[in-house]
């Protein structure tokens, strides 16, 4: 049990649907230096219930209600795609902290928007790229910048597999739900294409940016066949290394996730898991310099609450900012963006050029 520490981040979750029951009410319970203040949900059943299992100090139906609680220092807006930029710079407006559920938006036009939103309001937003937390990445990460050297290239994979729902059946609980909750208007899902990129795709570019900097340019490949999508995708690094991003959604096989990546003074290779298990990466760092390989045990494989107290860190101590920040936000929304004008026109797209949605 992780001891609770005197000064925590009173913290409120706008959303109590399945990913804030399956990562976000959890975590702000476990979390050392923040706490579950309060939770707001349109629905009231689901809030009740929701109130009942964690506990906070409020419940509000209404978000302005709980933004304007002077209590209340930080949100986390666990919502769909849609609502993610309106509901954070609410938040940001009214002086409040945001942990932002990934992707921040689905357009290069919204991602500056709320850009400007954080620099107006002068709060902190962290967007909810929880695999920066994974402890053996972020061991990685650390090899890359402190002895790697010039890195020369990046494989990464990430491909949804189609037994993943029984997988993850298994070890969640069924998710509440309530016929009164609040939906964006259409079916998020009615393009694949963008909605696998999405919500896929965003973790995939991020990774590359965490390991390997910026990207500035990509060349993208799709190819559809018997319901299953495959994105190769080219990318181009500010730093002068080449990457191959693979993203599969769904491979026939276990969920398959990882990346291979080689440098001056030595090399890593990663396989990641199913983020549901909860399990930090198996991470093989092979030194150059003495011919021996290390390989971090991670045992601490909770993302979403490590991610949480990244903020808390950083609101409350002033600590560096480990997560993803809301220009990692915009990048990553660029980057998808690229990859799908590439596979439109079979061109190279630099990311500074593009606009529009995904």
């Amino acid at each position: 049990m992780i001891k609770k520490q005197d000064r925590r981040l009173r913290v409120g979750v706008l959303g109590c649907g399945p990913i804030a029951q399956f990562a976000h009410l959890e975590s702000c319970v476990k979390a050392g230096n923040a706490d579950l203040y309060a939770i707001c949900d349109a629905a009231p059943d689901l809030l009740a219930r929701m109130g009942a299992s964690y506990e906070p100090r409020k419940m509000y139906p209404d978000y302005d209600a709980m933004l304007a609680d002077p209590e209340l220092e930080a949100v986390i807006v666990a919502t769909s795609d849609a609502y993610h930029v309106p509901m954070s710079i609410k938040a940001l407006d009214a002086g409040k902290h945001v942990l932002c559920e990934k992707p921040i938006g689905t357009s290069v036009e919204e991602g500056e928007a709320l850009a400007e939103a954080v620099k107006r309001s002068g709060k902190v937003l962290q967007v909810g790229h929880m695999k920066r937390f994974d402890p053996a990445l972020e061991a990685a990460r650390d090899f890359v910048r402190d002895e790697m050297g010039e890195v020369l290239a990046l494989k990464a994979w990430y491909c949804d597999s189609t037994h993943r729902y029984t997988n993850t059946d298994a070890v969640q609980p069924l998710p509440v739900t309530s016929k009164l909750a609040k939906k964006p208007g259409g079916n998020p899902k009615a393009d694949l294409r963008q909605y696998f990129m999405l919500a896929h795709g965003s973790h995939l570019v991020d990774t590359a940016r965490f390991l390997c900097g910026d990207i500035v340019a990509v060349r993208a490949r799709l190819n559809e066949r018997f319901g299953a999508y495959c994105w190769f995708v080219e990318t181009e690094f500010a730093s002068g290394a080449l990457g191959h991003l693979d993203l599969t959604v769904a491979v026939r096989m276990d969920w398959h996730e990882g990346f291979q990546l080689y440098g001056e003074n030595g090399s890593v290779i990663a396989k990641t898991f199913n983020p549901w298990y909860f399990r930090a990466s198996e991470v093989d760092i092979f030194h150059e310099k003495d011919a021996t390989s290390r390989k971090p045990l991670g045992a601490d494989g909770h993302f979403f609450r490590r991610q949480l107290e990244g903020l808390a860190d950083t609101v409350l101590t002033g600590w560096p900012m480990r997560g993803a920040n809301v220009g990692d936000g915009v990048a990553s929304i660029r980057a998808m963006v690229a990859i799908a004008r590439s596979v439109e026109t079979g061109e190279r797209i630099e990311l500074a050029s593009v606009s529009g949605a995904v």
